[in-house]
């Protein structure tokens, strides 16, 4: 990965590459947005380049630096790494992060740290860290990476070169689904519509095996859910869980589901729908439910997503999702 392989983010490549022009590279940066939007593949990209030894505006992709950095196995470009799926600790920022800092890099100009999700930090490790962003040594720099910005310090934050990644074009994640895997039209253009601007969950769901099961059971789920008897539901819970490897998008489209709603509510307008053949029921569901009630539905599949990420048992999650839901 290098950045003329990165679709899109070109106001974020564009500091990049400038700051390593002007010879101004940062100590500290977050890289702010959704999941699944690119922050790690700039970040990495990034890091790859700065550690490049032909030392131009992108990585050569030739030299031992591009080659271990590619393979994974760069001394001086360190991921952060952390036990529990929903906590970076005060100890692993302190043993991974702060104890080795002060240590010269191996082998490149700068030593670099990536920590991936770092929202996850409690509040003793961000403090731990600020002092390390506050002075690091020369070669130091800290890449955070998060998709919520209020959940850093603002003491982190403000030292921090904030950089924030935007929707991506359809016309250029049409172009790479494209080009990049076997996939009919008509697929494409629902990956693209669902993924509204981030191209790694189009990408998810366009190579996803799962593909035409996925849809046809979340179709059938938000079609008959206010008809659901305890039989149907059991079922429905058997059929959610079928798909546990993807639930994140069998949330998500659960989501766009309600945002068509919304969306014909609002605009009246069949062509704006993203399951436009379930038109006819779509219609029905946004003639009985408020705005109010598709924003407490909206926010139900979000604190399902949230419940999951927390390690909740799949079953108990989609049980009380699906009895949220039924109620009008």
């Amino acid at each position: 990965m290098d950045f003329q392989h990165i679709i899109g983010h070109e106001d974020i490549i564009r500091h990049f590459k400038s700051s390593i022009e002007m010879d101004r590279v940062g100590h500290a940066y977050i890289i702010c947005g959704e999941d699944e939007s690119g922050r790690s593949s700039l970040a990495f990209s990034f890091a790859k380049t700065l550690q490049c030894e032909v030392g131009g505006f992108d990585p050569c992709n030739e030299c031992p630096s591009c080659k271990k950095a590619d393979s994974g196995n760069h001394p001086d470009i360190i991921m952060i790494q952390h036990e529990k799926p929903n906590l970076i600790s005060v100890e692993e920022v302190r043993t991974q992060l702060i104890d080795t800092m002060e240590i010269r890099p191996y082998s490149g100009k700068y030593k670099i740290y990536i920590i991936n999700d770092a929202q996850l930090m409690q509040a003793p490790a961000q403090n731990a860290l600020l002092k390390t962003i506050e002075e690091p040594p020369q070669y130091g720099i800290v890449i955070l990476i998060t998709n919520s910005l209020e959940k850093l310090l603002p003491t982190i934050v403000s030292r921090c070169i904030t950089l924030s990644t935007k929707p991506i074009k359809e016309r250029d994640m049409e172009e790479y689904l494209r080009e990049s895997y076997d996939l009919d039209e008509k697929r494409i253009r629902f990956c693209v519509e669902y993924a509204q601007g981030n191209l790694g969950k189009a990408i998810l769901l366009a190579t996803n095996e799962e593909y035409e099961g996925l849809i046809r059971s979340v179709i059938q789920l938000e079609k008959n859910i206010f008809d659901m008897d305890m039989e149907d539901i059991a079922f429905a819970i058997e059929s959610c869980t079928n798909y546990k490897m993807s639930i994140g998008e069998y949330l998500d489209l659960m989501m766009v589901w309600y945002r068509d709603i919304l969306m014909l509510k609002v605009t009246g307008k069949y062509d704006k729908l993203i399951f436009q053949e379930e038109y006819s029921t779509i219609k029905d569901q946004a003639k009985y439910l408020s705005y109010n009630e598709l924003e407490d539905k909206a926010r139900a599949v979000e604190n399902a997503k949230k419940r999951i990420a927390a390690n909740a048992r799949l079953e108990d999650v989609m049980r009380l999702l699906i009895m949220t839901l039924k109620e009008k």
